[in-house]
């Protein structure tokens, strides 16, 4: 890749003082300078042209530089970009709920906002814990999942991710102790019944089950059935 001398002091800069997620201090993996984005594609310092399979982390599910989106990012910054949420509301916010609510089957009609995957699975949770603190019985608060999930890198979510081959292992010592079934077979039916016999072996301790919804991700690509 050939750089302007700019671009080569930007990443010489970058490999010096800037720890990327998943990467080595000591040996980090080259970064790619990216300059602009639209659609699918990335394109680099260089002209490169990249497609992004992993919708940056899967979140622009939309694709780079959608006309909507970005009039709608214009539209909100000049009335106001953010304010807490703390005692305080806004017509988007309330906007957004309704249509949450109204998608929904009608037991739940109650939504918290969460800014990212790991902070909601901590709120959730919080929830059950404390669903069940305020229910009298606070001896109720381990979580029950499969081996093989990923929900997040903050600690209570590192402590329902895999145990043995998830990329958190080193924290084990310090994470909360959860109760882990065996990952289910789907070509198996009697592959679940690891965790039916969990939960009826430790109903009285359990505050919530935890699982990734239609497929394990990191898991292997394993669809439930």
């Amino acid at each position: 890749m050939t750089l302007s001398k700019s671009w080569q002091q930007a990443l010489a800069f970058d490999a010096q003082h800037i720890w990327h997620p998943y990467t080595s201090m000591t040996e980090p993996v080259p970064v790619l300078p990216v300059v602009s984005a639209q659609g699918v594609v990335l394109t680099l310092a260089d002209g490169t042209e990249l497609i992004d399979g992993m919708s940056s982390w899967w979140a622009a599910i939309h694709g780079y530089n959608h006309p909507k989106l970005n009039q709608a990012l214009i539209d909100q910054s000049q009335k106001m970009s953010h304010v807490m949420f703390g005692g305080l509301s806004h017509q988007p916010a309330i906007d957004v709920c309704t249509k949450l609510v109204n998608l929904t089957c009608e037991n739940l009609q109650h939504v918290f906002l969460a800014d990212s995957g790991s902070v909601a699975v901590e709120i959730a949770i919080k929830m059950a814990i404390q669903f069940w603190h305020t229910q009298g019985q606070p001896e109720k608060s381990k979580l029950l999942t499969v081996r093989g999930g990923y929900h997040g890198d903050t600690f209570g979510a590192m402590s329902v991710c895999d145990p043995e081959n998830g990329m958190h292992n080193m924290f084990s010592g310090v994470l909360s102790k959860q109760i882990f079934a065996a990952a289910p077979d789907c070509s198996d039916e009697q592959s679940i019944n690891d965790f039916a016999d969990k939960i009826t072996a430790n109903h009285k301790q359990l505050a919530a089950v935890i699982l990734e919804p239609i497929v394990q991700g990191a898991g292997g690509m394993r669809f439930y059935c």
